[in-house]
């Protein structure tokens, strides 16, 4: 998490800061065998030299990014849990509560698919 700590004292509010922080470190707790990394300003995770989730903070919410691949395969769940989505990304309001269910599924299916990649994004 201490590669995280000058990301997390950026966030102005307070709560938005405690929530992003729950989350980071919910995933690594959850995913101990992934390298917590900061690239691009984003706080994000990888495995073996591979992305498998990244986060930013907006506004009025906290931005995931797994991947496209992901996007696609979850889309529907994404929905269901009432998540506004692009094809990159999905976005978790402040005011509504993360489904780490779901999270923990995109990121177990993104450490499984990505087992054997060499780059950092998928070809």
């Amino acid at each position: 998490m201490e590669v995280f700590s000058h990301y997390l004292a950026s966030i102005d509010n307070v709560d938005h800061r405690n929530r992003t922080e729950e989350i980071l470190r919910w995933v690594c707790d959850t995913f101990p065998q992934l390298k917590p990394q900061m690239k691009w300003n984003t706080p994000m995770f990888t495995d073996h030299g591979t992305f498998i989730i990244g986060f930013s903070v907006a506004k009025n919410h906290i931005s995931v990014s797994p991947e496209e691949a992901c996007m696609a395969h979850f889309f529907d769940e994404i929905a269901q849990a009432g998540y506004s989505a692009t094809k990159g990304l999905f976005r978790i309001p402040w005011n509504e509560p993360v489904n780490y269910g779901l999270l923990e599924k995109m990121i177990a299916f993104n450490i499984h698919e990505k087992a054997d990649c060499t780059s950092f994004w998928r070809k």
